[in-house]
């Protein structure tokens, strides 16, 4: 009996399993299957475009099959650097596929499952290929090949293959010239097309706003080739994301069978340094954050010897190993692996596709959770257009990928709901669920490992470290909305009684002395002692001529006593963005804040506050918060909370100590440093030649 079960087991393969499990992957439903479909394609030509330093230019096209009901043919294209001919069938025909699962950098495809997943539910749900169009640039022709997927060996099967030039283009045959360079791709499948917020259109919307470089084109067609919908998302700005470096592990976030396997997968060099002291040589060469002082601190702790070979390591002391780890205080892993919107081109993805009156935003600085680096955006719109008795758009994002389902077991959205946003003028009802009012709340991940709640990445699983980081970037935002709110109810209080006064008053003294035959009198110190106000007026504006934002704070002081204050304004400092002018000097109070002490207001009299600041282009910066200290209240400006202030400050500071710190240990290491040898250079040079013999990453995603 025992031998008959045996004998008829069997191992499936991952394509297999994941064919008998497809809504795994994102593919449950007729109308979500079209989404994950474009998300997957769409997804890897950004990557794509990216890693290239390639403005992407991406054209999707959706047309419903004649005469087969809840069948779609899907169309996609980018200008991406295209996939060479003998990679193709890895990157279309094999789960698992891919260069970023053994990675430590922020990407949007993580697991190599994506568009070999469009290929496998095509070919189940309609039993076709998919047509791949791939031309890299430096190849004369283009590459024309149909790709399906034999499941039982998780293998491509190529049919068709044909290379071809561009006046031999002849799309009856599938023969698409894609330009220079680019990818085309071409599939049917079993799915159904609507429009509303969970849409292919909705998608590519939100996309545009997280890729503010990305130009995204969509159509939409009927069995009859009518335009169903067309619609287009320009891109706003020039700027790519900053290039993202693969980082090595940090020890903080290790789990016990990890350490196991690099430990006896550890390769050491057979002279040299590293041969002396084989378990430190491991540990600075494996992981981030590790010098030679704190790798010799790890091995005490633990009981062991640095001339230890890594593989000789029992589990006693391994587990010793991975506990002292946590005993030995660690920088921060770095953060060049991460690649964040940023606060000023938020404004403008956001500003593109939503019509607003107010815009804030805020990109907190990294973080680190259980070893992985982790930074939080958040931007919220307000006013406009937007319906005011229905709940907010919640729009939530990991990696600049939108999350169009499960929003309910989203962490991005838990987080959002623990804020009472009626403290900062939203209708929250009992403070609970999704606050309501005419506002858009976007929310951004980037992480090196986003850990979703599933296979088809809708929805991320709770994490404390990232919950709270939200939850700060929530209430600043939502500061950032209250003093909006208040400035403009104070400003339009003031400015209906500022004009009354001045219409008012004027007529009643013309007539009065024309009754009286008397001569005028002066009524500025009338109408300042009505008013009893500090009144603040801003603006900001580009100066096409001089390539400058220029910005001014104009105080005027309608009360019957000297004032005195400190203006305290936002700018948006950042690495090459200067203040290139600033008559009044003033001092710098924290990251993007700008103070100047003014000078005594005499009652009736008023000052200004300009700068200008560079390096920014047309649009980039389009408005200010203003803040004051001193006596009194300042009509369209808010009191700074100093308990806000030091907690920046201390932030900053912890951030530039720590910095200090590796700079410290990084200069140590220089100076008393035995493990950089001859033997240990060579290793390096060579491994830098396969890097420039052009091993290059043509699949750094889950495809292209």
């Amino acid at each position: 009996m025992a031998r008959r079960v045996t004998s008829s087991m069997q191992q499936a393969s991952i394509s297999e399993f994941f064919e008998k499990n497809k809504h795994f992957l994102g593919f449950d439903t007729l109308p979500r299957s079209i989404i994950t479909a474009v998300k997957e394609s769409v997804d890897n030509s950004l990557d794509a475009a990216e890693e290239h330093r390639i403005l992407p230019e991406i054209s999707v096209e959706i047309h419903k099959v004649h005469g087969k009901k809840d069948r779609l043919r899907l169309i996609t294209q980018d200008n991406g650097p295209g996939i060479p001919q003998k990679s193709i069938s890895k990157v279309f025909g094999s789960l698992l596929f891919g260069s970023r699962f053994h990675t430590i950098r922020q990407t949007r495809g993580q697991q190599g499952i994506g568009i070999t997943g469009v290929v496998m539910y095509s070919q189940l749900t309609t039993g076709k290929p998919t047509l791949v169009v791939s031309k890299i640039a430096k190849e004369a022709g283009a590459i024309r090949v149909n790709v399906g997927l034999d499941t039982k060996k998780n293998k491509a099967i190529i049919s068709n293959e044909k290379r071809f030039a561009p006046e031999e283009e002849n799309p009856a045959k599938g023969l698409h010239w894609v330009g220079e360079h680019g990818l085309r791709i071409e599939t049917q499948m079993k799915a159904k097309y609507q429009r509303g917020r969970q849409s292919v259109h909705q998608y590519l919307k939100m996309t545009s706003i997280v890729n503010p470089h990305a130009s995204i084109k969509f159509q939409a067609f009927d069995e009859e080739g009518n335009i169903l919908d067309d619609a287009s998302w320009p891109r706003v700005t020039e700027q790519l994301p900053r290039p993202v470096q693969e980082i090595k592990p940090h020890p903080h976030g290790l789990e016990i069978g990890t350490l196991q396997r690099l430990l006896r997968d550890a390769k050491i060099p057979s002279e040299g340094g590293g041969a002396r002291t084989p378990l430190r040589y491991f540990l600075r060469d494996t992981f981030s954050s590790m010098s030679n002082a704190r790798c010799d601190q790890v091995i005490n702790i633990a009981g062991l010897d640095s001339t230890r070979k890594p593989s000789s390591l029992k589990p006693d002391e391994i587990t010793e190993l991975l506990a002292s780890f946590a005993q030995v205080k660690l920088p921060s892993p770095p953060t060049d692996c991460l690649s964040p919107i940023e606060d000023l081109l938020i404004k403008k993805g956001l500003s593109k596709a939503i019509d607003s009156r107010f815009v804030s935003t805020v990109t907190r600085e990294p973080q680190v959770t259980n070893g992985n680096p982790f930074q939080i955006e958040v931007g919220l719109i307000f006013g406009g257009d937007m319906p005011a008795d229905q709940p907010i758009q919640v729009l939530r994002f990991a990696n600049r990928v939108p999350l169009m389902y499960q929003q309910g077991g989203c962490l991005l959205t838990k987080a959002l709901e623990s804020v009472d946003w009626k403290r900062y003028g939203l209708d929250h009802p009992g403070g609970r669920g999704i606050p309501k009012g005419p506002a858009a709340v976007l929310i951004h991940l980037a992480s090196t490992n986003v850990q979703f709640t599933s296979e088809a990445k809708e929805a991320l699983a709770d994490n404390v470290d990232v919950f709270d980081e939200i939850r700060k970037a929530m209430l600043e935002v939502g500061r950032g909305l209250r003093n909006h709110l208040k400035k403009q109810k104070q400003k339009a209080k003031a400015q209906e009684k500022f004009e009354l006064v001045n219409i008012i008053l004027p007529e009643i003294h013309d007539k009065a002395i024309a009754i009286l035959d008397a001569e005028p009198v002066p009524l500025a110190p009338v109408i300042t002692k009505i008013m009893n106000a500090v009144f603040l007026e801003e603006k900001v504006e580009w100066d096409k001529e001089e390539k400058v934002t220029k910005a001014s704070v104009e105080v005027f002081n309608y009360t019957a006593r000297p004032r005195a204050y400190t203006i305290l304004s936002t700018w948006p400092e950042r690495e090459g963005v200067t203040m290139v002018e600033n008559h009044l000097g003033g001092r710098r109070e924290a990251k993007g804040l700008w103070a100047w002490k003014l000078e005594t207001l005499d009652p009736g009299s008023s000052t200004t506050v300009t700068f200008s600041v560079g390096g920014l282009s047309k649009g980039d910066w389009t408005e200010i918060d203003v803040f004051f200290r001193g006596a009194g209240d300042i009509i369209g400006a808010t009191k700074i909370d100093e308990e806000i202030l030091a907690e920046m400050l201390r932030e900053e500071e912890e951030e530039m100590a720590s910095n200090q710190e590796v700079l410290a240990d990084e200069e140590k290491d220089v100076e008393t440093d035995n493990d950089t040898t001859p033997i240990d250079e060579e290793i390096e040079s060579v491994e830098q030649q396969d890097t420039d013999d052009g091993n290059t990453d043509w699949f750094g995603l889950e495809g292209e």
